[in-house]
């Protein structure tokens, strides 16, 4: 009986694990799927620090702040190549704003050790969409 279980839960794994697998998107497939049902506005140089309520790395492909009125910006930094959706970004600012001169310092999230950085760009704004009428 104890073998039965075993093979069940390592079944249930080896399933678990495989779905996971085929639902890992290409870096643009997820870029469109977090900016779905949104139009891109006029890019802007600047965005208020105290308005971003987090921020994502999205493969070799962009950084996303999302804010808290909704609004999600996307920025294409030169040097995205470099880009690892498991890095942890380091911001260093003088100012109360994120912009398009300043420089985002990457660390390894295992050896907290530097692995790189890229020049921010401007800022496209995604604005939430309308709500639909009732």
């Amino acid at each position: 009986m104890r073998i039965l279980h075993l093979v069940v839960g390592s079944a249930l794994l080896l399933s678990t694990g495989l779905a996971q697998a085929r639902e890992r998107l290409t870096p643009d497939a997820r870029l469109a799927k977090i900016l779905a049902g949104r139009t891109a506005g006029e890019p802007v140089n600047c965005i208020p620090l105290r308005n971003i309520r987090a921020s994502e790395i999205v493969d070799k492909t962009a950084i996303v702040y999302t804010t808290n009125g909704g609004t999600i910006y996307v920025n294409r930094p030169n040097g995205a190549s470099f880009l690892d959706d498991d890095q942890i970004m380091v911001n260093k600012v003088y100012t109360s704003q994120l912009c398009s001169i300043d420089i985002v310092n990457l660390l390894d999230r295992s050896t907290r050790f530097t692995d790189g950085s890229v020049s921010l760009e401007k800022f496209t704004p995604y604005p939430r969409p309308p709500k639909a009428p009732r």
